[in-house]
């Protein structure tokens, strides 16, 4: 057999061996999914546990992290830079990113987004100690309040409430721009007057305040929530939902969402959403707000499109046509 011959004859052979060797690591490449949420303390990251979990475990070939973050404003940027695959965020954050609003952190539209459902309703929840002797809203005047990071979703909403009060940040003694369980750490320490929180109902940062020392909840009366307008909504605290609160509280609620971004394959999107929807009971067990997820709301209010891959799932469950 002549030297070139044999020289191409053995090349060929190390190219389909070669070849052969890349299939096993192609057949078994992983699908990484960043899932964003919030603060530790907050309700976004034991719902992205949950999730994370579920995922990891239900869905072949895929790899999870869960990550903490400011929530909504910066979970909503990263998605659109293709740097997570998950988010947790407040409708009205999900609206102003679509349409872009420079003041609040969208200095353009976010075009990449995709809804993934509906989820459940953050309650905006203002919880003083009792030692600084704020009852109502208008005796917010003069105090210190933390109303959340700078941009996040929570502080969006302050803002809202604020302006619909006919209030602003100068009306207060002090402004702080502080995480959830930072504030209610200065409010333990007394360095601090009282806490804007936009989450479920039961978070854990409020439960941790309730039970160091007696705190007041302060009402949104629903006349402010009928300013607010859509996606505002208004709702109750019941009684008992932290220690030491006996009487139920009006207060302004906002639905959460689940979104993605268009780089994420439709495939993905499908189990992430299917893998949802019927692991419920997983997501109930990490915090107790998820028992408001509902299927037959999973489309209701959604300010993006919905990406193909959670809009197949629904048409499978007759939710959509």
């Amino acid at each position: 057999m002549p030297f070139l011959s044999r020289r191409r004859r053995a090349l060929t052979s190390l190219a389909v061996a070669a070849g052969a060797c890349l299939l096993p690591a192609a057949a078994n490449a992983q699908q990484f999914i960043n899932i964003l949420t919030g603060g530790t303390s907050g309700v976004y990251y034991p719902l992205g546990v949950a999730l994370g979990k579920i995922y990891g475990e239900k869905i072949p070939g895929v790899k999870t992290q869960v990550q903490s973050t400011k929530a909504s404003v910066e979970n909503l940027n990263l998605l659109q830079r293709g740097r997570g695959e998950l988010a947790l965020t407040l409708g009205d954050s999900l609206k102003l990113a679509w349409e872009g609003d420079a003041e609040l952190g969208f200095p353009a539209k976010l075009g990449k987004l995709r809804g993934v459902a509906a989820v459940y309703p953050n309650y905006i929840q203002i919880v003083a100690s009792q030692a600084s002797g704020i009852q109502t809203f208008a005796d917010l005047k003069g105090k210190s309040l933390s109303v959340g990071a700078a941009k996040s979703g929570t502080e969006v909403n302050a803002r809202a409430i604020f302006a619909a009060k006919g209030m602003s940040y100068k009306d207060l003694g002090k402004t702080e721009y502080l995480p959830f369980g930072e504030s209610v750490e200065l409010i333990k320490n007394r360095q601090l007057d009282a806490t804007l929180q936009s989450a479920g109902l039961g978070v854990a940062s409020i439960r941790d305040l309730a039970t160091s020392l007696p705190i007041s909840i302060v009402a949104i009366p629903p006349d402010i929530v009928t300013k607010l307008g859509s996606p505002y909504v208004a709702v109750t605290i019941p009684a008992g939902t932290y220690p030491g609160q006996t009487a139920d509280v009006p207060t302004a609620a906002v639905v959460n969402f689940l979104v993605t971004h268009d780089g994420v394959p439709e495939e993905t999107v499908y189990q992430m959403t299917k893998q949802l929807f019927e692991n419920l009971d997983q997501m109930v067990a990490a915090h107790k707000a998820a028992s408001a997820i509902k299927l037959e709301q999973a489309t209701a209010g959604m300010p993006v499109p919905l990406h193909p891959g959670a809009a197949r799932y629904y048409k499978e469950k007759g939710l959509i046509k």
